[in-house]
């Protein structure tokens, strides 16, 4: 849309949709990341990630991710496009000391803003390197720079300061002068530019840049009863079915657009995300509690927790809520499944032991698993497995026992035992009638890494499903 523009024809650079109408709005929002680095591969983004989700619980919509290499002229034209197009452009990276350091010069330069050594700014530097006893190089003082109405941003853990800048005017004067044309409604624009290493990012856009920021931005509130910008989400997270069933069971659903709902597939589970604009949480919790109640009606017998739920959170409090133990022997993950049971804050309450027992002679020493059982059926298999999940429940008094034992490759398989294979072993006499062995093949060309984190999941998933009473034994 073209830019409001009075009699004269200049632009009006002031006057957002907000201001007009006297209401919040919700300001479109770019991140933009600075680094031949992360083009090459040699780093990952995750600040955008980050950031996304940090600016999205502030209201922000976040509508684009660009990345550029340092190369000036691409630099200064994935600024423009992102003015063009967004109220608010958070990059991160290239304010560094070196030659490579572009951010803040090209800015400058794009925008025609004269640039100035920030006092400040030039102490925090001085002072890093002084309590450090180290010797500092004069082109560290390359990152004080700013332009002259640009606002610093402390960096509490580096050298590099940030950059708040309110470059509305200047946007809305290369318009007037055809340099450029307007995506958005108005020529509100706000740069925040920040240090690429998230330890400092982070802090910055949080203690510094957010508390500036929401002040200057016209018209914009992120919290309190009359703001529609702010995001709630909530993840429903299942295990044991597919993402294209979900689709086709819960199509009504997924058509919903206040609140929206998407499912997310992960590495073994798939996620439901619902997310709407409310102007409090308890507002939230109202518009996702038909649509929970809807999903769960089809596939709660498949749910595994919510938001930051994990399943060996969810097995953690359900053996604490129900009073049990749990040990478990295992084989073929090499100690995954507890390494996950145990990174539950708590998990000594429930924990009584974790055996690998990785070698036949560790199984029949271990466990007490007869020899000739593991040379008649071999050690990958229902009998053994069955042997297993006995023998650890005997051996520690829990009252349930776990086993895994199976291929996870990429050598190892057979014909009759491919690659995949997992027999995972369920002994809780409280629960089921019987021990329970569960056979699953996982797809070989996951690959070693992920065939046992698969394993580990459906083995705690049948914990799960156990402790909840979803077993045709129970």
């Amino acid at each position: 849309m073209n830019n409001p523009t009075t009699s004269k024809g200049s632009v009006e650079p002031e006057k957002t949709k907000a201001d007009q109408t006297g209401v919040s709005f919700c300001p479109a929002c770019e991140i933009l990341a600075v680094g031949t680095e992360l083009l090459l591969g040699d780093v990952v983004n995750t600040n955008a990630a980050w950031l996304s989700k940090a600016m999205a619980e502030q209201g922000m919509d976040v509508y684009w991710h660009a990345t550029v290499g340092d190369n000036p002229k691409r630099l200064a034209n994935a600024m423009l496009q992102a003015a063009s197009r967004s109220h608010v452009i958070v990059m991160t990276g290239g304010l560094g000391p070196t030659d490579d350091d572009l951010t803040v010069a090209t800015l400058a330069d794009t925008f025609k803003g004269r640039l100035i050594s920030d006092v400040e700014s030039e102490k925090q530097i001085r002072d890093f390197y002084i309590t450090r006893d180290t010797p500092m190089n004069k082109q560290s003082m390359k990152q004080a720079l700013r332009p002259d109405d640009g606002i610093a941003l402390p960096n509490r853990v580096g050298t590099a300061p940030g950059l708040l800048w309110d470059i509305t005017a200047r946007v809305a004067t290369l318009v007037e002068q055809g340099q450029m044309t307007l995506e958005k409604t108005d020529a509100t624009t706000f740069v925040v530019a920040m240090p690429g290493v998230p330890r400092e990012m982070k802090p910055m856009w949080l203690e510094e840049a957010v508390p500036m920021l929401l002040k200057r931005l016209p018209g914009f509130s992120s919290t309190g009863s009359d703001s529609p910008c702010r995001l709630y989400t909530r993840f429903l997270k299942f295990f044991g079915i597919g993402e294209s069933v979900i689709a086709t069971e819960l199509k009504d659903v997924l058509a919903s657009t206040n609140p929206t709902v998407s499912p997310y597939v992960g590495l073994s589970e798939v996620k439901l995300r619902l997310a709407t604009k409310a102007a409090s949480l308890e507002a939230a919790e109202a518009a996702f509690a038909p649509l929970e109640a809807q999903i769960m009606q089809h596939f709660g017998q498949y749910y595994t927790g919510k938001d930051e739920d994990t399943l060996e959170g969810s097995v953690g409090r359900l053996l604490l809520e129900q009073g049990r133990t749990i040990a478990v022997a295992e084989s073929c993950t090499g100690g995954l499944v507890s390494a996950r049971l145990t990174d539950i804050s708590g998990s000594s309450g429930y924990v009584k032991l974790n055996l690998v027992t990785y070698s036949n002679e560790a199984k029949a020493s271990e466990l007490g698993i007869p020899a000739d059982l593991i040379e008649a059926e071999g050690a990958v298999s229902q009998a053994v497995a069955k042997a297993m999940a006995e023998g650890i429940r005997q051996k520690t008094g829990a009252d349930l026992g776990l086993s895994l034992t199976g291929v996870a490759g990429p050598t190892g398989g057979s014909a009759d035992k491919p690659v995949g294979l997992v027999f995972i072993g369920l002994c809780a006499p409280d629960l089921l009638d019987a021990t329970l062995v569960k056979r699953v093949v996982v797809n070989a060309a996951y690959g070693r890494h992920d065939i046992r984190h698969w394993f580990s999941q459906y083995a705690l998933n049948l914990v799960r499903q156990c402790l909840a009473g979803q077993l045709p034994q129970h």
